[in-house]
């Protein structure tokens, strides 16, 4: 310090730094301001950028009045150099914040945009938060004079120790760079695993993919062993598909006229139903003599898989209206049973036999007195 502090040092110093918190607050209204009409366009890094200024010019116009404040003061040259290099790390670190707020939403804008969906994969936007903040710390300990140096060598033992004891972590992170970065899934693809998980994938973060199944709740597989399965992709390369709806006439039917008829109701439902798609064309194949009707198959297009429930709904309710009204039968499965009977004629039941009865002799009937 080269002279004593004064009331006048400190008036100024005052001064300054409420400089410094008015510029702030005018500069957060007019920011404000811009929000509003940012939020207007249809271009959405226009939002992020003004929200992300939103922290960083207040904070710097009152660390600008922070150091104004500070060169008005007699300090020392060590005390004034500490607090200058302090008001420029603090400015960093403000300034990091702000750009990592910037870059993360400008991901997850183009991530979005890309997939078509309102969710985005996570993992891209947490590992450019994360590498942003990591650069913008090192920086910020440069500026205060620590060496990074030996930091960055303890860091690179230290994350082998890390790596070693968090080996399913960081598969499971590396599994989701490699299932994003391949493009076999995209969030808001309906995917089916083997194991019998399926439904629309909200989400792809750093450990676990979010799916939604058709009941609205979450299934949650890692990342591992979604890039390990055997899985079918509904989405990719196109969201239509073709679904297939069995239907049976009976023997006595004209199967030309049922083909017309199913035709017209293909089309009408491909038209009128919402989720099916338009320029689909209709096909019926029979292909089976059953026990008691000829079955055929019907070949239905939807606009992606959950509309498929609707479409067949609506396709068999108005197929069964118009064969009753064409007089077609589609027969139930029956099956005759024939009993046959053996009579058994009854026949006398045998006498039973009379006992040989022996004649006593003429002395033996005299001596009884007979």
């Amino acid at each position: 310090m080269n002279r004593d502090l004064l009331l006048h040092d400190w008036l100024i110093a005052g001064i300054a730094l409420a400089a410094g918190a008015a510029a702030g607050l005018l500069l957060r209204a007019v920011l404000r301001w811009l929000g509003r009409h940012a939020e207007r366009t249809s271009w959405r890094g226009d939002d992020i950028i003004v929200d992300a200024l939103r922290t960083v010019a207040p904070g710097a116009a009152l660390i600008a009045g922070a150091a104004v404040a500070a060169t008005t003061l007699p300090l020392t040259a060590r005390v004034s150099g500490f607090v200058n290099q302090s008001l420029t790390a603090l400015l960093i670190l403000i300034a990091t914040l702000s750009a990592a707020r910037v870059v993360a939403g400008l991901v997850q804008s183009v991530a979005g945009a890309r997939t078509g969906v309102a969710g985005s994969a996570s993992i891209f936007v947490n590992i450019t938060r994360i590498v942003v903040l990591v650069m913008g710390v090192l920086v910020a300990l440069e500026t205060l004079g620590v060496s990074i140096a030996p930091l960055v060598t303890a860091l690179g033992v230290g994350g082998l120790a890390v790596a070693l004891a968090l080996q399913d972590t960081l598969a499971n992170l590396f599994a989701g760079v490699h299932i994003l970065a391949s493009k076999t899934v995209q969030p808001g693809d309906y995917i089916r695993l083997t194991s019998g998980e399926e439904g629309y994938v909200v989400d792809i973060n750093w450990r676990n993919t979010v799916v939604r199944n058709l009941s609205n709740n979450l299934v949650i597989i890692p990342n591992g062993r979604l890039a390990r399965t055997n899985m079918t992709n509904f989405t990719q390369p196109e969201a239509q598909f073709s679904i297939l709806v069995q239907v049976g006439v009976g023997y006595e039917s004209d199967l030309e006229h049922v083909e017309r008829v199913t035709l017209d109701v293909v089309g009408k439902v491909m038209a009128d139903v919402d989720g099916a798609d338009p320029a689909h064309e209709g096909a019926v194949r029979f292909h089976t003599f059953a026990d008691s009707r000829i079955n055929f198959t019907v070949i239905l297009g939807v606009g992606e898989f959950s509309d498929q429930y609707r479409i067949k709904h609506e396709f068999i309710k108005r197929l069964h209206e118009r064969f009753r009204t064409e007089g077609i039968s589609i027969p139930a499965p029956t099956r005759t049973v024939a009993l046959h009977r053996d009579e058994v004629q009854a026949s006398p039941a045998p006498h039973p036999p009379v006992p040989h009865q022996r004649e006593a002799p003429p002395s033996m009937l005299a001596d009884s007195g007979l």
